[in-house]
């Protein structure tokens, strides 16, 4: 019988280690299966963009696993049992259940409405493909003058605010911030975001914490309205509740507690990646969520869960957060980088090369998803046998 190795979600995470698995697995030995519950591969980077009005081609995951040995499966997520080592999923071919030896959870993550009124029935996201395209259909109908404002100063929240003035100049754009816009920047880069801001008309509202949304404004917390016909909420992400509903050990927020080597510290068959994973850098902290962290936490799982199964050594792969790459609209960017205390640094790069830096990122990202083997390599190692093959299975 194969050893199954099943991995929820198909996001940079899973689909980079299904990849992985399938390269340096032997598919004679091994069934590795992914859950996704979209056809497509879907560029999280880049939703931002394509609510703003960009096409982009996205790509088809059959194509994307076709020659590679990974059986993909489009369901939905509706429950994990880890004691059973089971998954239950639905989706086109009905309800189903699928068993594992060994879990890799990559399920990411979605926005987090922290309970806000109005949230929920009046802002739009750029968090998931249909939210993004539903945010897209609203911003075209929006006429000359109309008010978008984007609530929440991360990552995501600015580089939605920059791609909307840029791309619709004739709208009215602003952001409401908790507190100090770019505070987490170092000097020099803060006051380039702030030029950029201004050169895009953007309006930002500092320390504006808003406490509900209507449909055509929000309230601040000192009472404050704040006109928007649409409001994008970008203020944070948060994990699916499958995870802490399954019985995993997860923190507070629902993130799955592991080792250093992404494996559960309360289910040694389960290995998560990606947002979902609480995991501590190499720094001592906490990674963030990210792409960046989804690449670095998928490495090491997958280089985990082949040394165990082959009977190898486990090595330990970095889990290293570099800095913030932060796009401005289409022809400016900030790459900043943080120090081991993942403080800003006094060196950034901005402007048109940091642009071009963002979109080779991009780019390499997409290609990477691709191209999951990177070219089945001749030999591919085989699970480690002996007179009791369950005890490969239970130390996996």
């Amino acid at each position: 019988m194969k050893y199954r190795i099943v991995v929820l979600g198909a996001g940079y995470a899973g689909a980079f280690a299904a990849g992985n698995l399938a390269r340096r697995l032997s598919p004679a030995d091994t069934e590795i299966t992914v859950v996704n519950a979209e056809p497509d591969f879907v560029e999280r980077m880049r939703l931002h963009q394509l609510a703003a009005g960009r096409d982009l081609a996205f790509r088809k995951l059959a194509d994307v696993f076709a020659g590679s040995g990974v059986r993909l499966r489009l369901a939905r997520v509706t429950g994990v049992d880890p004691e059973r080592r089971t998954v239950a999923v639905t989706g086109g071919d009905g309800d189903g259940e699928l068993a594992y030896d060994t879990l890799l959870h990559a399920l990411g993550s979605s926005v987090a409405h922290h309970g806000v009124p109005g949230v929920a029935e009046y802002a739009f996201d750029v968090a998931g493909l249909s939210s993004a395209l539903r945010l897209r259909e609203r911003l075209a109908g929006l006429g000359a003058g109309g008010t978008v404002l984007v609530v929440g100063e991360g990552l995501t929240g600015i580089e939605a605010a920059t791609e909307f003035a840029e791309s619709r100049p004739d709208l009215s754009v602003a952001l409401a911030a908790r507190g100090e816009l770019g505070a987490w920047l170092s000097p020099k880069a803060r006051r380039h975001l702030r030029q950029a801001f201004d050169r895009l008309g953007i309006t930002v509202h500092e320390h504006t914490a808003i406490e509900a949304v209507e449909p055509a404004r929000a309230i601040a917390a000192d009472g404050r309205s704040v006109p928007a016909e649409v409001t994008v909420w970008s203020a944070g992400f948060a994990v699916h509740p499958i995870a802490a509903d399954s019985g995993l050990e997860v923190t507070g927020t629902g993130r799955i507690v592991v080792d250093r080597t992404m494996r559960s510290v309360s289910h040694p068959d389960v290995y998560a990646a990606g947002d979902c994973v609480h995991a501590i850098g190499d720094n001592g902290r906490p990674l963030p969520m990210s792409c960046a962290s989804a690449g670095s936490t998928a490495t090491q799982a997958t280089a985990a869960i082949i040394a165990r199964l082959t009977g190898r050594e486990v090595p330990v792969t970095g889990l290293k957060y570099h800095g913030n790459h932060i796009s401005l609209g289409r022809r400016d960017a900030i790459f900043q980088m943080v120090d081991g205390d993942a403080r800003s640094t006094s060196w950034y790069l901005g402007g048109r090369t940091a642009a071009r830096l963002k979109a080779g990122v991009l780019k390499g990202a997409g290609w990477g998803i691709a191209h999951p083997t990177f070219g089945v390599p001749k030999r591919r190692r085989r699970p480690a046998t002996g007179p009791d093959r369950a005890g490969v299975r239970a130390a996996a």
